[in-house]
């Protein structure tokens, strides 16, 4: 499993700024005009609009820097999202074997100064390339763009919870840029963080007075909404995935963008899933030539018994269903507890190592703690059926998992415990 994490940002990206009303970037980019981009892969012809020039493109301020390490696990148990942690934290997990990637990918606000999108306001996706991130770094750029082009080129459309990419362009450095459109400063980690400190500040204020308890059941029903409609829109974009025979291989809290985070505004909401750098082609004919990104998947599948290309692929589905439990874990229980109570470490390892899976457990070992309550409540609506959904995408036996369309079909996603 790769999971993203935040880096503190590099004097490079501090010092680099590009105004968006200037047509000058600061870093040496390429002027040629390219029908497709070189990233040392082949490329997919893509239906929607994509532009391979960097002079159709405007650079703005740094945004941000992240990187990623890899979590073996063992048997059949994953890691899952995580958030600001050295590697020494991530010892904590004794039987799982952590590497720290070495790619460091920077984010750039701008936007399309030409052509029928010009305005459109887009992120730009900063890899080092193969001359300063190696052949990995060059791997993951060259994945990511095609597993978008090959979605954007679908005959069944454009998927509404899948970020869109409208463009990129190499440097004459060889950095690899990838511009999408801009649907959402916030991620899911984002709103969690947001909204467990202002848990934090509301309880700091004491008992509130009666006449305000009403007010205070209204906002625990609206973060309920909000949650339910925000993992909608992750299941409505895994089963995307899905459909076209790709698995997302990264998913948790930072792999999610949010279009609001505002919880009055839950009716518009629209989460959509990015970070497909890791992404897996399951389709039977292309299985055995996924390449070096997906070697430790299929590692884990034959420690777990998948040996035939449909029991790999089944795996790999199980996978991103295990992922997605974990992100459903952490958006039960981050939002509703205090900042610093809950985060997705300390709740991967008391779901993994501390109760093995076992969430009648973890629901009794939760229900004695006061500042886990509301999580509890959350996941008892419906007669427990958030504790029951989550037990079986959670599921030891990746055999037994739910399926992502059967996962949105569920009573307690269909927001029908409300």
């Amino acid at each position: 499993m790769v999971v993203l994490v935040p880096l503190p940002p590099s004097p490079d990206s501090l010092s680099f700024y590009h105004s968006l009303h200037t047509h000058t970037a600061l870093l040496p980019l390429s002027k040629s005009t390219r029908s497709t981009l070189y990233f040392h892969s082949r490329i997919v012809q893509a239906k929607a609009p994509f532009f391979a020039d960097s002079d159709w493109f405007q650079v703005g301020r740094p945004i941000g820097t992240y990187g990623f390490i890899n979590v073996t696990s063992y048997s059949a148990f994953l890691s899952g999202p995580a958030t600001d942690y050295s590697l020494e934290d991530l010892g904590g997990l004794k039987t799982q074997d952590v590497g720290e990637g070495n790619v460091k990918i920077r984010l750039y606000e701008g936007r399309v100064s030409r052509g029928p999108l010009t305005g459109t306001p887009v992120t730009f996706k900063v890899y080092p390339g193969k001359r300063a991130g190696g052949d990995v770094a060059d791997a993951l750029a060259a994945n990511e763009l095609n597993t978008h082009l090959f979605l954007q080129g679908s005959s069944k459309g454009i998927g509404q919870h899948v970020v869109l990419l409208v463009g990129g362009f190499e440097t004459t450095t060889g950095e690899q840029w990838l511009a999408f459109r801009d649907h959402g400063k916030y991620s899911a980690a984002d709103y969690a963080k947001i909204a467990s400190e202002r848990v934090s500040r509301d309880r700091a204020l004491g008992e509130l007075p009666s006449w305000n308890r009403f007010e205070q059941g209204q906002t625990i029903k609206r973060r309920q909404y909000f949650i339910i409609k925000l993992l909608q829109g992750v299941m409505r974009g895994l089963v995307y995935l899905h459909e076209h025979d790709r698995l997302h291989q990264s998913l948790g809290p930072f792999s999610v963008v949010l279009n609001t985070i505002s919880e009055r505004e839950a009716p518009y909401l629209i989460p959509r899933l990015r970070d497909l750098a890791f992404s897996v082609n399951v389709r039977y004919t292309e299985l055995e030539d996924s390449g070096q990104l997906a070697d430790g998947l299929w590692r884990r599948a034959t420690g777990a018994g998948a040996f035939t290309h449909m029991e790999k692929r089944a795996f790999g589905i199980a996978d991103d269903i295990y992922e997605a439990g974990l992100l459903f874990a952490y958006l039960a229980f981050v939002p509703f507890c205090e900042a610093a109570v809950m985060d997705g470490l300390s709740l991967q390892r008391l779901l993994e190592n501390t109760f093995q899976l076992d969430l009648e457990a973890v629901r009794e070992y939760c229900i004695a703690d006061d500042k886990l309550i509301s999580a509890v409540e959350f996941l008892d609506l419906g007669g427990g059926a958030g504790w029951e959904l989550l037990q079986a995408m959670l599921n030891a036996d990746f055999r037994k998992r739910p399926a992502a369309e059967a996962v949105l079909k569920h009573r307690f996603m269909t927001g029908a415990v409300l």
